[in-house]
């Protein structure tokens, strides 16, 4: 066969990291192939182009013969290695001696020919480059695999090739990326399958498993070695069970390597046991320096100050976000809600002396301080629904401030996840149920008719009838007076007209008024449902990423939009949202200020003291396990915490608000974690199939402030507010309130109790636990919710500070009953377990030393038959 007869011609270009630091970031990566009119490409995941050739495929994890494999490993052991080459052009690269002379002049006729890429037409091509550009980051490198079979070889010529600087090969690569790597393999005719599995081989290899060796290699040893600990990797799906046509659907988190290397050398841990390959160690509960208790006065305040300040200017120029905006209308709505309700509850208990107006000014005043000085500004705070006096608040905040001084706060090592989950699930029922009970309040305002008869229907009517004058009515001489009564046609007046001029409604329809129950259900419920729906819609299939992203975030918003015109359109009188109109307090006898000393007699200012101290208890424990689940390690802050400057400003506004007859306020557990939820960021730049990764929280205070500010000014906002249904911020209050529960584990084990043991989700915990122990262990967990609850709802409230104390009390008593073992997987062990975790982790660690000298695998042990899935 002639030279240019080439039957076969495929090419591979992988896109690396171009760092030249040892560290390398492998997670960015890009392959082509094309074999004649087919191609594939590795951005991270296997695509390949459909029939026809204009459609690439869903990215999928790339599956290889285990013989191409071996293959691959003999090329490389025989071929040709050029490490740190120099050459700036294929042509050069060539020429510079990888070629024997006999052979040099055809080999470099075949790959220096024109390449074509999969896109055709020119338009197409560029649109396609700029789009698929997006998914490469900056700086990236390029490899290229080629592989052919020719007619003038009797044996097959291989080359790896890696360039001491990365270089553009003109045409080589679909995109405008500079080389690094080239690796050929052309061999004679008959074999051109089994040569591209081994291209495919290699450009799997390239991907994040081998590109550190690739990068560091300084000889042919060293890229063997990287072969050999690829195949230690690799697993086999035996013939016959697995159809290899099937695209396995990418990871939604792709497992690093020490997880993966986990699953051939398992630790021992708690006693023993293995790990499977994602059963990575259980992630343990851990609270750094912030709670470190240094002895000092006021030694923690200091350093929370100290690790705080120089964050302050991020705090606010981060804040400048999109993002931002449909935080704080959600959680503007949220607080205006809350607002509203707990002033009306405190009106009630108060006798008005502490009612809407002052929930609003409270909010908005003692908010805003917290969120411009505190050390969590991601914390939002509410108001306490008890009718505190001024004299429990000044006891509380001093009280407060010796705990600040003490650093008291170090008691939080022992809130595990089981005191957090159990508080954390009774604040999210709490607003699920009064969500409910409010919209089940709406029956009984606005009763269903029920005696209505369809066959009756002509007898359902409403008369007006004019005055009756025997009734000797004074209404009726001052109407005889000023209205000629005579010369009205009662029968034609409404509703309205007839009970104003003194008329009288007569029939079975006069008390009829619109179902509003069910329209206020539908608004409740329909803002619920949308807000989901939209929530999720970024992990929709439709529309782009930028577009999913945004309608995800404003998810909430377009709700309440949504829903409020549809109200406007039925123009039903459905309940509407009321904010105050004027800026005075809401008991008119009463000014801003109040006196600390009155009518009482001298001895209740001393003995304020105990009710203080049972309130100090509930604001410390609100106020710090709310911290903790704001804090905790999975939403990646990167500010650090304040603890004992947050409850510094808890205590100071304590007393300002008491002197100012306003309610106190305390972290809000839900609207908190709703509020870290909408600053969630996600990176923008992933390969296709590569789910987005969570980067961490928008930390600012500039939504926290915004909120509060605009909670302030809600009075000027009324004629606006005032169209928005009390139905929809219901549905809001129980999105936040069911949003909260998600990624409790607590949640998740109630969950399994009504779930046959073949439906039940793969959690970790239930691989390491017998089910009936998880089983007694969340009964214990909602045995302890249910007495919170009672002790909420009945006489009982005063000692629910004290309880949910207990809740810690209880945790170490189930030491007792589980294991260190089953506790590691189902809570967080007690810190003075800290010191036996450090043993084992030094355990593992000398177990990974023993195991890194790995004994040689026999070629001939592993059949060819058999499919690999590399981790």
């Amino acid at each position: 066969m002639s030279i240019l007869s080439c039957t076969v011609y495929v090419r591979f270009s992988l896109v690396l990291n171009s760092k030249k630091s040892p560290h390398l970031n492998t997670s960015h990566l890009f392959f082509f192939l094309t074999v004649c009119f087919s191609a594939f490409r590795w951005v991270k995941f296997e695509e390949k182009v459909e029939e026809g050739g204009e459609r690439w495929s869903k990215p999928h994890v790339s599956t290889l013969s285990l013989h191409s494999l071996f293959e691959l490993r003999t090329c490389l052991q025989t071929g040709t290695v050029l490490l740190d080459l120099e050459g700036y052009s294929l042509p050069q690269i060539v020429e510079e001696g990888m070629i024997s002379p006999d052979l040099r002049e055809k080999i470099s006729f075949v790959l220096l020919r024109k390449h074509r890429h999969q896109t055709k037409k020119p338009i197409h091509r560029s649109l396609l480059k700029n789009k698929f550009m997006k998914k490469i980051p900056r700086d990236a490198e390029a490899s290229n695999v080629l592989v052919g079979e020719v007619d003038f070889l009797n044996k097959p010529f291989v080359a790896f090739v890696r360039l001491a600087q990365a270089t553009t090969l003109g045409g080589l690569t679909e995109v405008p990326v500079p080389t690094r790597f080239l690796f050929i393999l052309l061999g004679p005719q008959g074999k051109a399958k089994s040569y591209n599995e081994i291209g495919r081989a290699i450009a799997t290899l390239m991907s994040p498993h081998f590109i550190d060796v690739a990068y560091k290699a300084r000889d042919r040893e060293d890229l063997i070695a990287g072969i050999d600990e690829f195949l230690d990797e690799v697993i086999v799906l035996p013939p016959g069970e697995w159809d290899p046509k099937i695209r396995i659907e990418p990871p939604k988190k792709v497992p690093s390597a020490d997880k993966r290397l986990e699953f051939y050398h398992p630790p021992q841990q708690w006693g023993g046991g293995g790990l499977a390959e994602d059963e990575e160690m259980p992630v343990q509960h851990e609270l750094g320096e912030e709670l470190a208790f240094t002895g000092r006065f006021c030694g923690g305040l200091y350093l929370d100050i100290k690790r705080k300040l120089p964050w302050l200017p991020s705090d606010f120029y981060e804040g400048f976000h999109i993002q931002s905006i449909s935080a704080v209308l959600f959680i503007y709505l949220g607080c205006i809600t809350n607002a509203i309700t707990f002033g009306g509850l405190l009106g009630d208990a108060t006798d008005n002396y502490q009612g809407v107006m002052e929930s609003f000014l409270g909010t908005a005043l003692a908010g805003s301080v917290f969120c411009l000085f505190s050390g969590q500004p991601l914390i939002i705070l509410t108001s306490l629904d008890d009718p505190l006096r001024l004299w429990i608040g000044i006891h509380s905040c001093l009280q407060c401030f010796v705990l600040v001084a003490t650093d008291a706060s170090y008691i939080i090592k022992y809130m595990t996840r089981f005191t957090e989950e159990g508080f954390s699930s009774l604040i999210s029922f709490i607003f699920i149920s009064d969500a409910i009970k409010k919209m089940v309040g709406a029956f009984k305002y606005y009763p269903i008719n029920t005696d209505f008869k369809p066959d009756y229907v002509t007898t359902y009517k409403c008369e007006c009838l004019a005055p009756d004058p025997s009734d000797g009515c004074n209404d009726l001489q001052w109407f005889s007076s000023n209205l000629n009564v005579t010369a009205l046609d009662w029968s034609q007046l409404s509703k309205k007209e007839c009970l104003k001029y003194g008329g009288s409604l007569v029939g079975k329809s006069c008390k009829y008024v619109p179902d509003l129950a069910l329209m206020s259900f539908i608004l409740f419920f329909g803002t619920y449902s949308m807000t989901v729906s939209l929530k999720k819609f970024k992990f929709s299939r439709y529309f782009p990423t930028k577009l999913r992203k945004l309608i995800s975030d404003f998810s909430i918003f377009m709700s309440i939009m949504t829903f409020v015109g549809l109200d406007m359109l039925m123009g039903l009188k459905t309940p509407k949202l009321i904010v105050p109109t004027e800026f005075k307090p809401t008991r008119p006898d009463r000014g801003w200020l109040v006196m600390p000393f009155g009518k009482n007699p001298w001895w209740m200012y001393l003995a304020s003291f105990v009710p203080a101290l049972l309130v100090t208890i509930l604001i410390f424990m609100d106020q710090q396990i709310s911290a903790v689940i704001v804090n905790r390690k999975e939403n990646k802050l990167k500010k650090g915490c304040g603890y004992h400057l947050d409850l510094f400003w808890v205590g100071v506004l304590m007393a300002t608000c008491s002197f100012m007859g306003l309610p106190w306020y305390v972290a809000a557990t839900v609207i908190s974690i709703a509020h870290i939820d909408s600053l969630k960021m996600e990176s923008e730049s992933s390969a296709p199939g590569e789910q987005p990764q969570f980067l961490g929280v928008r930390e600012q205070r500039v939504t926290g402030i915004l909120v509060f500010v605009l909670t302030g000014v809600s009075i000027f906002l009324a004629p606006v507010l005032k169209f928005i249904p009390m139905p929809v911020l219901y549905g809001v209050f129980l999105y936040m309130g069911v949003a909260s529960l998600s990624g409790i584990q607590f949640w998740d084990r109630i969950k399994l109790y009504m779930m046959p043991s073949k439906h039940q989700p793969d959690f970790s915990y239930l691989r390491h636990v017998p089910l009936r122990r998880v089983h007694l262990f969340t009964l214990i967990q909602i045995t302890c919710l249910a007495v919170l609850w009672i002790l909420k709802s009945t006489f009982l409230a005063i000692i629910f500070p004290v309880m949910i104390l207990g809740l810690m009390v209880v945790r170490k008593m189930l030491d007792m009953v589980f294991s260190q073992h089953d506790l590691a997987w189902l809570d967080d062990l007690l810190p003075e377990k800290e010191k036996k975790k450090k043993d084992d982790a030094k355990k593992k660690g000398k177990e990974k030393e023993k195991k890194k000298a790995k004994p040689d695998d026999s070629e001939e042990e592993v059949r060819n038959s058999g499919f690999c899935c590399p981790l």
